[in-house]
């Protein structure tokens, strides 16, 4: 782990940073969420912001969506396509970005990332001209424990979905055209993250941003290769927290990803913290990327 020299450092450095602003298979059974995740009289794409850390949260209504691989490129474990039902909840518009992560890292509650590069750049996170990118080299553990921090929870892989393809079968955020430039940060088309927002073109009908390419987002859920199988589609939260399981999904893609591999219905299966494990042993910190970040969800 890198040592920590550097952290009032970087502290200092962030204070002034730009910040944007159980049933059955075929027997679903609700789940409920951590929150009330029904009571809202917002409308469908409306805005707030976070008091925690400035970010802007997205208002997605309840509804039932179509949820699962809907091309020809999809993989065994996007089937079957089926219909999920979700409360409404409040969604990040962008990645979570260095300079919000370090408000969480000076209270005392985050702890820094494990590498302050990213994958070109020997100075990221610290570096004031990189604030406003997102934050990478983060665990699973440190993403949940930032979102509890700022009054949300990393959302479920079924709202990360929901968020990213709105109320039809689109193939990607924007629709189904071919990916380029102007809508998403792929396939090494610059070989690093970007600022977030930095492709308004690729916005999902909800507004949110950079859900194809750019950071790769860790979600709640466990992964399970059949999980959709399950019948359960009334708010559903993965295979839960399995004992020895610590695998958990990731979705959207990264900066170095093919165009395949940025439909939103693409699912990555990621090691995860371990709890249960020594304190920062190999285990307990599970896996963390140049390539993936996070942003957060709420019920309220």
């Amino acid at each position: 782990m890198k040592k920590l020299l550097p952290i009032l450092m970087v502290v200092s450095l962030f204070v002034t940073a730009c910040q944007l602003g159980g049933g059955s298979a075929g027997q679903p059974t609700a789940i409920v969420l951590p929150q009330d995740e029904s009571q809202s009289n917002a409308d469908a794409g409306e805005t707030r912001n976070s008091a925690a850390d400035g970010m802007i949260e997205v208002f997605i209504p309840a509804a039932t969506f179509t949820m699962g691989g809907v091309d020809p490129r999809a993989a065994s474990d996007e089937m079957p396509i089926h219909q999920v039902q979700l409360n409404a909840f409040w969604f990040d518009k962008v990645e979570v970005t260095n300079g919000m992560y370090a408000v969480c890292v000076k209270s005392g509650t985050c702890r820094l990332p494990l590498s302050f590069k990213s994958q070109t750049r020997s100075a990221y996170y610290g570096d004031p001209q990189y604030a406003d990118y997102p934050v990478v080299y983060v665990t699973w553990l440190e993403a949940k424990t930032y979102c509890e921090w700022a009054g949300r929870r990393l959302p479920t892989e079924a709202e990360w979905e929901r968020a990213a393809r709105g109320d039809d079968s689109r193939s990607y955020p924007w629709g189904d055209q071919i990916p380029d430039a102007s809508r998403a940060n792929f396939s090494n088309l610059i070989g690093d993250t970007a600022k977030v927002g930095n492709s308004p073109a690729g916005a999902s009908s909800f507004g949110i941003l950079d859900m194809a390419g750019n950071a790769a987002e860790w979600t709640r859920d466990i992964y399970q290769a059949d999980y959709y199988g399950s019948g359960l589609s009334i708010n559903p939260q993965g295979p839960g927290e399995l004992a020895t399981i610590f695998n958990h999904v990731v979705r959207g893609g990264s900066f170095q990803d093919v165009e395949a591999d940025i439909r939103v219905s693409k699912r990555a299966s990621v090691l995860g913290s371990n709890p249960n494990a020594l304190i920062d042993s190999v285990e307990w910190l599970g896996t963390y990327s140049p390539k993936i970040g996070f942003r957060c969800a709420s019920g309220n």
